[in-house]
């Protein structure tokens, strides 16, 4: 059963009613307070953590879950609404996974499913070749970066220069052992806990290129 633990001090059910948070099979739990949503989703990990924007020091509610052995892989989906705010850079920058925004569209579910279910992630050191191409950065600068895991869907990197939260990146790298460069269009989803590491989602991949990094990560599953 999927478990969700939803932090609020106001009532989303009639936000939430129609998207896959809502099913029978979900496991519901409401925290009010900071230090209720940190204790319950200690004693019992949900599969994810969603976050209402307006919750008391959310961004900092957000670190803490990162900061915790048991919290730490936890997807976190922070629930935004109105016009965009700088505020959920914060939450981002805190290492939310994604925001969504309130009333749900029509790719609530599927985010929602992939946040969920996240893949394996394999711990590897390669190369990375990248180029900004919009966002907070020097548009066009090429710079060299080091991937330090890598699934499906992202990768985390580590690099000197300096990243912010919703640049869209072009990158290039050579898969272990392989000789043929994987392409695509990344975009920086969150800054991770330890000094110059970026998470990156892969947004956009070349070719047969995410079957190869798929065939690449599945190697290291047990």
């Amino acid at each position: 059963m999927l478990r969700a633990l939803i932090c609020s001090r106001e009532s989303v059910e009639r936000d939430l009613a129609e998207t896959v948070l809502w099913r029978k099979n979900v496991l519901l739990r409401v925290a009010e307070t900071p230090e209720e949503a940190q204790a319950e989703a200690i004693a019992n990990p949900p599969n994810v953590i969603v976050v209402d924007h307006r919750f008391p020091d959310a961004p900092r509610l957000v670190a803490r879950f990162r900061e915790h052995p048991t919290t730490r892989k936890i997807s976190i989906v922070a629930l935004a609404r109105g016009d965009f705010s700088p505020a959920e850079l914060e939450i981002l920058e805190a290492g939310a996974n994604a925001i969504l925004r309130l009333p749900p569209g029509p790719d609530w579910d599927d985010r929602l499913t992939r946040l969920v279910h996240v893949p394996i992630r394999r711990e590897a050191r390669f190369d990375v070749a990248l180029q900004l191409e919009a966002g907070f950065g020097a548009q066009g600068e090429v710079f060299s970066a080091t991937a330090l895991n890598l699934s499906v869907n992202g990768m985390l990197i580590q690099s000197e220069q300096p990243l912010q939260v919703g640049d869209d990146v072009h990158f290039a790298f050579q898969l272990p052992g392989e000789d043929q460069f994987v392409n695509g269009m990344g975009t920086v989803v969150r800054h991770a806990a330890q000094k110059n590491q970026y998470g990156v989602e892969l947004s956009h991949v070349k070719g047969d290129g995410r079957t190869r990094i798929k065939k690449f990560v599945d190697s290291s599953a047990p």
